[in-house]
């Protein structure tokens, strides 16, 4: 069998779905997960530190979670601000079903491939933990492309491992003219805010 990435449309792997709590201070949820997503397995710790430690979300408007998976960041986004709206955009189809299913009872959450997303929806803030494996020229067009779609005074949050090039993407990020600085760093992870220069 071809190896089967969380980032492929249709995962290659059988499903095995399972169950997996997300806590934090200020909610506790039990999500449903499956194979063939990203991390699957458990709370990814860089996703975990992101919402521990990225600033709350604003409370109305548009907000993203880029590469959501099987939701984890859309639904602490949604419950956090039940007044936003939150787009939960992946192109694994299992993941999204897995956002549906994990977001019943969160009407302001709205699983969407990329290209069902309205091209002019300007988003307040962007929170994401970016599918670094898919490669340098990909990630940085994913980038590009979300970030193009920030609002005026719009911020994305981004969580990336150091040993997987976070320092470097915020090099990048700088060239390409956005304000990419460092807000945290713990456990080999960086967390990274961007907004419009």
């Amino acid at each position: 069998m071809a190896d089967s990435h969380y980032f492929d449309r249709e995962p290659l792997v059988g499903s095995r779905r399972r169950e997996i709590r997300l806590s934090l201070p200020d909610l506790d949820m039990v999500l449903v997960t499956d194979r063939g997503v990203f991390s699957g397995e458990r709370i990814d710790p860089g996703t975990k530190y992101l919402l521990l430690e990225a600033p709350a979300p604003p409370a109305e408007g548009e907000l993203l979670d880029l590469g959501c998976g099987y939701g984890p960041i859309a639904v602490a986004l949604a419950t956090r601000a039940p007044h936003a709206r939150v787009w939960a955009v992946d192109v694994n189809q299992r993941a999204l079903e897995l956002v549906r299913e994990n977001a019943a009872g969160l009407p302001n959450v709205v699983a969407a491939a990329p290209e069902d997303v309205p091209a002019d929806v300007r988003f307040a803030a962007i929170y994401s933990n970016p599918p670094v494996r898919v490669g340098k020229a990909e990630l940085h067009d994913l980038l590009l492309r979300w970030l193009g779609h920030l609002a005026d005074g719009g911020v994305a949050y981004l969580v990336v491992q150091k040993h997987l090039g976070s320092d470097s993407l915020a090099r990048w990020l700088s060239e390409q003219g956005f304000a990419a600085r460092r807000l945290g760093s713990r456990m080999g992870y960086r967390l990274l805010e961007v907004g419009r220069t």
